[in-house]
Order: C-alpha cells, then sequence, then structure tokens
C-alpha cells in the first residue's frame, strides 16, 4: 500500500472515530447531567443547569429520595421491580424457547399462518391492544394486581420466539437424530440437546425481558393502584406533582439508583448478549 494510501485510510479512520465519540458524548451527556445533578441542592439544579459538575456535592438528595412518599421508603418499590421483572423474565425466557423449538423442529397444522400472526404480534403497537387488556383484565379482578403485568409473559414474547427460531435453525439436525437413535424423546431433545446450545439466545432474551420490565412504566400505571406495589419506574413519577412543586433532585437520585441493576447486568452479561445477537443474525 502507497504512503498516500496509508494515508486516507488513517484519515478515514480518525473521522470515523472522531463522529462515533461526538455521536456517543451527545447520547450520554444527559445520562451523566442526571447523574450529578443528583449530588446539587435541590433547588439549584435548574439554576445550575449549564453547569455540569456541581459546586459543592451533597448526599441529600438520595437520603430524601430513599424515604420514599406515604410512609413508604424506596426499598420497598425495588423489592417490587425485582418481583415483576424477576418473574416476568423467567416466564418469557422459558416459554418463548418452547414455543420457538416448536416453530423451528416440529411439523403442525397451519405452522406458517400461526408464525405469521407471531411476527404480526411483534409489530402492534401496545396501544393497540392496551383497552382490550384493560377490559379482560379487569373482568377477570385482575387490575390491581401484578397479574396483568406478569401472566402474559409465560406466553412467550414475539421477538424473544423469533431469536429463539432463528438460532436453533442455525443447529444442525443431525443432533437430532442422533439423539433419536440413542431413546432420546422430542422433549428430550429439548431439554438436553437444544436448550444448553441455545444458551447466549436465552440469556439475549433474559437481558432484554428484564430491562423492559423494569423500565416498564405503562402497565404499572394502567394497573396498579397502591403505593405498597408500585415499582420503581412508576414510584419515581411521584416525586414530580406540579400543583405543589417537584422535587428533582430526590428525582435524579432515585432515577441513578435505578440505573445500576440494569447496568450490573450489561456488564456482566455483554459476552452473551453480543455472541446471541451476532450468532442468530449469521445462523438465520
Amino acid at each position: 500500500m502507497s504512503p498516500k494510501a496509508k494515508g486516507r485510510k488513517r484519515g478515514r479512520s480518525v473521522l470515523y472515530h472522531a463522529v462515533t465519540l461526538a455521536g456517543a458524548c451527545v447520547m450520554v451527556y444527559p445520562l451523566v447531567w442526571m447523574i450529578l445533578s443528583s449530588f446539587k441542592e435541590s433547588g439549584d439544579i435548574f439554576q445550575t443547569a449549564a453547569q455540569l459538575i456541581p459546586s459543592t456535592f451533597t448526599l441529600e438528595n438520595y437520603k430524601n429520595g430513599w424515604q420514599g412518599f406515604a410512609g413508604y421508603d424506596f426499598g420497598i418499590f425495588f423489592k417490587n421491580s425485582f418481583v415483576i421483572a424477576g418473574i416476568s423474565t423467567v416466564g418469557a425466557v422459558i416459554s418463548s424457547a418452547v414455543i420457538g423449538f416448536g416453530f423451528a423442529r416440529c411439523q403442525f397444522p397451519l405452522k406458517g399462518l400461526w408464525f405469521a400472526c407471531m411476527l404480526v404480534s411483534m409489530m402492534l403497537p401496545f396501544q393497540m391492544i392496551m383497552i382490550p387488556q384493560y377490559i379482560l383484565f379487569n373482568k377477570m379482578k385482575w387490575v390491581g394486581t401484578y397479574l396483568p403485568i406478569i401472566v402474559p409473559q409465560f406466553f412467550g414474547q414475539g421477538f424473544f420466539i423469533f431469536l429463539n427460531v432463528q438460532f436453533i435453525k442455525g443447529i444442525p439436525k443431525d443432533l437430532d437424530e442422533a439423539a433419536k437413535m440413542d431413546g432420546c424423546s422430542l422433549y428430550g431433545i429439548f431439554w438436553r440437546i437444544i436448550l444448553p446450545l441455545i444458551k447466549p439466545s436465552l440469556v439475549t432474551s433474559a437481558i432484554f425481558s428484564f430491562m423492559w420490565r423494569w423500565d416498564d412504566f405503562l402497565s404499572a400505571l394502567i394497573y396498579l393502584n397502591d403505593p405498597l406495589t408500585y415499582p420503581v419506574s412508576y414510584a419515581l413519577k411521584m416525586f414530580s406533582d406540579p400543583t405543589v412543586g417537584s422535587d428533582w433532585g430526590a428525582m435524579f437520585a432515585m432515577a441513578a439508583l435505578s440505573l445500576i441493576p440494569i447496568f450490573l447486568i450489561f456488564v456482566t452479561m455483554q459476552k452473551y448478549l453480543v455472541e446471541g445477537i451476532a450468532s442468530t443474525g449469521i445462523k438465520g
């Protein structure tokens, strides 16, 4: 390669990294601003909005925020979020894996139609089914409980089903045939052969499911009416009161704490997340 070509290549590389870094800064800045603002005096947050670094650091917002409201501290809301996100994630991952295996390996009537219906369910915005779901769950006397939020996750999620189908299709069917010759049933093939091999896909589904349920504000707003049952995503709203005044410092402090579980999951599971998405895309 000539020196001129090397110079052009180096220039493109520098430009690429500069644009990427600038884009990353734009995306990360609001998050950094919120976290650093949580250490400012609550009354000074918007008065010194242009000042990123607090002139004086204080933990008062974290103390006030953790005390919560209506006699419930934020430990209760964090526990509620872990219960909702944890149980929902288990249900979504297991059910989606079973359904994905059925679509990828089993033959049954109208398989193509059911798969198309599953794909359509991925494209429907939640707002389209929100009212029919509420009417149904209200008639079932589930409103005011976690059931409308958790139970649907045990019947598969379209994106996770599609993810598992694509991953399972990349596994050679010779393994299934060999297992059958050894006397393994269809269920045994799934539990002993397929399930261990789709670990990246399962972890990817678990990460996304936990994140979505942890951040889910709309479902809690619709179905929960007792502060004792609020998750963190909905409890943060209670700091905002336009009629009296909003405690922005406490809200930012608790919002910063609510990011810790997601951050830890992403850091510890990043390898499986990248592997699951990359493998699924390649093997489709």
